[in-house]
């Protein structure tokens, strides 16, 4: 008897999936025989072979979707066959190396706006015979760099849109000093970062008018004397009164009397939030590039001044230092041991 139930049980799973389909449970069959109280009542069990086929196709449907269907007002169960899932590929060392070369590549391509990719073409690294040719080719490279850099940066000027200018509402001193000591009390704000002023910068300062009278605009970084600059840009593009700049980074807005918001709330003449991005990184890379021919400069200058000085170290003659011979100096040495050896003796 065991022997025909193995053969009979290698037979059932070796069945395709439509032929086990007409021995699926249904719920009617299935409400009955729960796991539970099918393992535990056995006689309510009218013949356990079909406890096995029931077993066996959930074993064969691991890969398949069963959905619940009403069909003339009857739930049904529907099965859908699905492929099993495929397995990964072991990553051989050459694999690896591609897929890393590959995103190498993307990473390439993703940073093409990059400024430090903008550089004169030619060798990276040369020999010069003396200091002075390689200060004047790093200042000249740089040089290069700083007008490339320049007319990149003419790409993300944003001409002004020409318009009637709103008249601004005049605010006594007392009123002044109010809005002011209630904007210090709240804590609604709005910053700018290293993008510094672009539409969402506008467009936060409308949402906060919403429900406010005023807002804080917290600039960081800032550099002495940007603080003002932004003050009259953002009133420009906001409509905004500016109330007063706290500290060095911090500006008081006030929305005005008459505040209705706009339909557009992001002016049309800024930049978005991306190339406002590239246009700070551009501007970071200029402000380097103009520090370090600064630097480069005042080094050709103290090599000048020291040539002046002293001498063109190239054509002198390497035993002369500072106006005294080597030779000199260890003939000096010499003497004052011998004197030294003969007031001992």
């Amino acid at each position: 008897m065991s022997w025909r139930f193995l053969l009979f049980f290698q037979r059932m799973r070796r069945a395709p999936l439509s032929l086990l389909q007409d021995s699926l449970p249904t719920q009617s069959s299935l409400l009955p025989y729960s796991p539970r109280y099918a393992f535990s009542n056995h006689g309510k069990v009218s013949n356990s072979m079909e406890f096995c086929n029931r077993l066996i196709c959930a074993r064969n449907m691991s890969h398949g979707l069963v959905n619940l269907v009403l069909s003339d007002g009857k739930p049904k169960f529907e099965t859908h066959e699905v492929d099993p899932p495929k397995k990964e590929k072991w990553i051989t060392k050459k694999r690896l190396k591609m897929q890393r070369k590959r995103e190498k590549r993307k990473r390439k391509e993703a940073n093409r706006r990059d400024p430090r990719r903008l550089r004169p073409k030619g060798k990276k690294k040369k020999k010069f015979a003396t200091a002075e040719a390689r200060l004047k080719d790093k200042i000249e490279k740089a040089k290069i760099k700083e007008t490339l850099l320049v007319e990149k940066l003419k790409k993300y000027e944003v001409p002004k849109v020409q318009g009637p200018s709103p008249k601004p509402d005049i605010l006594t001193g007392e009123e002044r000093f109010y809005m002011k000591k209630m904007a210090q009390k709240r804590s609604n704000y709005v910053p700018i970062g290293r993008r510094g002023i672009f539409g969402g910068v506008v467009l936060n300062m409308h949402l906060h008018w919403k429900k406010h009278e005023t807002v804080k605009v917290v600039c960081k970084p800032c550099k002495p004397g940007q603080a003002q600059e932004y003050a009259e840009e953002l009133a420009r593009l906001s409509g905004g009164i500016p109330i007063e700049i706290i500290g060095h980074d911090t500006i008081v807005f006030y929305r005005g009397k008459n505040y209705i918001q706009p339909e557009v709330m992001s002016p049309v003449d800024t930049l978005s939030k991306k190339r406002a991005l590239e246009k700070s990184k551009y501007e970071q890379s200029l402000e380097t590039v103009r520090r370090f021919i600064a630097i480069a400069e005042k080094e050709l200058e103290l090599y000048y001044r020291h040539v002046a000085l002293y001498g063109d170290p190239n054509t002198r003659n390497a035993d002369f230092v500072y106006g005294y011979s080597i030779m000199q100096q260890t003939n000096k040495a010499e003497n004052s041991r011998q004197m030294a050896c003969t007031i001992y003796h």
